[in-house]
């Protein structure tokens, strides 16, 4: 076959979407990390949430999160609405079915995020996605922006602690670890935009080492 034949083979690739998922302890600041990005104007489609937690401050009920109720959420999950659900701190989060499939059929790369042990269902479901695993600087920095929140009981904070603790031994299943400094949010922002462009380039999706 003559090189011509070789690129225009090449060049009719398809350009798949990519599906990332953003994982990693409380305290790591998911959260930030997207909404800096929608900042800034990255070209992805970003996956809600539905979750039966509270708001904070700022956020945006069917931008940053689906809030739902107890009874809401429940009679999503009777309906088989959730790609996958899980109960994170006493609360419920779930990933709607309908959000994956919107996010897909946008033609652009998918920002999935989703707590560490609902990463593992989602690494079946779709084994090509990207999984990036984000993490504070160190243990210390984790306690002291989850202390700053000051949303929870003394019980509930050292229950989040110790999930925290069992989250990091889990870094090692993702294929990235990003670390989210204090101060330095815009680095890791650019650091996850760096690892979807690389994987943009890889010529054999899914094969990893």
């Amino acid at each position: 076959m003559s090189s011509e034949n070789h690129a225009s083979e090449f060049y009719q690739i398809e350009n798949k979407p990519l599906l990332v998922v953003i994982s990693g302890p409380s305290g790591a600041g998911k959260d930030t990390v997207i909404s800096r990005m929608k900042e800034l104007g990255y070209p992805f489609h970003f996956v809600v949430t539905a979750t039966t937690r509270p708001k904070r401050p700022g956020e945006v009920n069917g931008v940053d999160y689906l809030f739902l109720s107890e009874e809401e959420f429940d009679s999503m999950l009777e309906r088989g609405e959730f790609l996958e659900h899980a109960i994170v701190y006493g609360q419920k989060k779930g990933i709607p079915k309908k959000q994956v499939d919107d996010a897909l059929a946008s033609g652009k790369d998918v920002i999935m995020r989703i707590d560490v042990q609902g990463a593992s269902t989602i690494r079946r479901i779709f084994p090509d996605a990207v999984f990036i695993f984000l993490t504070a600087s160190s243990e210390e920095e984790l306690f002291r922006r989850l202390e700053k929140r000051k949303t929870e009981t003394l019980e509930g904070f050292k229950e989040r602690i110790a999930t925290v603790r069992e989250e990091m031994k889990r870094a090692g299943e993702f294929d990235y670890v990003v670390v989210n400094r204090d101060n330095e949010l815009d680095e890791a922002v650019n650091t996850i935009a760096a690892i979807i462009k690389a994987e943009k380039c890889r010529v054999k999706r899914g094969v990893k080492q």
